[in-house]
């Protein structure tokens, strides 16, 4: 081969620098489309991860505003029951004494409320003096029976010693 000129060297040079050049582009302009791709991929995910997070804070406040609430409602239940109880007590006290005093106040309901108490204590009366005989004949049967067994081992002594004189 014949020796090259110095412009053949320059201008091969010039070719070799503008191949790499053109290589070293293409390989940037891969690098810069995937870049581009993965920003415009994360910008997406970016939005969508906000979108959610969004979202999750809204769930968020909803639910302790709801609870909140709840505990609120809570709170006004028990000081509704503590103003209730009382004035339930109150119309069952009232009733009571109501009804006491129109039984005795009518001299016919009166008669019919005491033979009513009359019966009544006269049942638990006849009931406990029953039991207390069922009690009786039980501990009287339980003596008797211990009184016989006694008497039986009174006379196998006694015989026994008389068989042995």
């Amino acid at each position: 081969m014949a020796p090259q000129t110095r412009t053949q060297r320059q201008a091969a040079a010039k070719k070799a620098a503008a191949t790499r050049k053109r290589n070293s582009a293409k390989q940037s302009r891969g690098t810069t489309k995937a870049s581009a791709r993965r920003t415009t991929a994360s910008a997406h995910s970016t939005g969508r991860a906000a979108r959610t997070t969004a979202k999750q804070a809204a769930r968020t406040t909803a639910r302790r505003a709801s609870a909140e609430t709840t505990r609120l409602e809570a709170l006004a239940r028990e000081a509704e029951r503590a103003i209730l109880i009382p004035v339930g007590a109150a119309l069952e006290a009232r009733d009571r004494v109501t009804a006491t005093v129109r039984t005795y106040g009518d001299s016919r309901l009166t008669r019919q409320q005491l033979n009513r108490f009359e019966r009544r204590g006269a049942t638990a009366l006849r009931r406990n003096r029953r039991a207390a005989q069922r009690q009786a004949k039980d501990v009287r049967d339980s003596v008797e029976s211990r009184a016989n067994d006694v008497q039986s081992s009174a006379n196998d002594v006694v015989e026994r010693v008389l068989s042995l004189a």
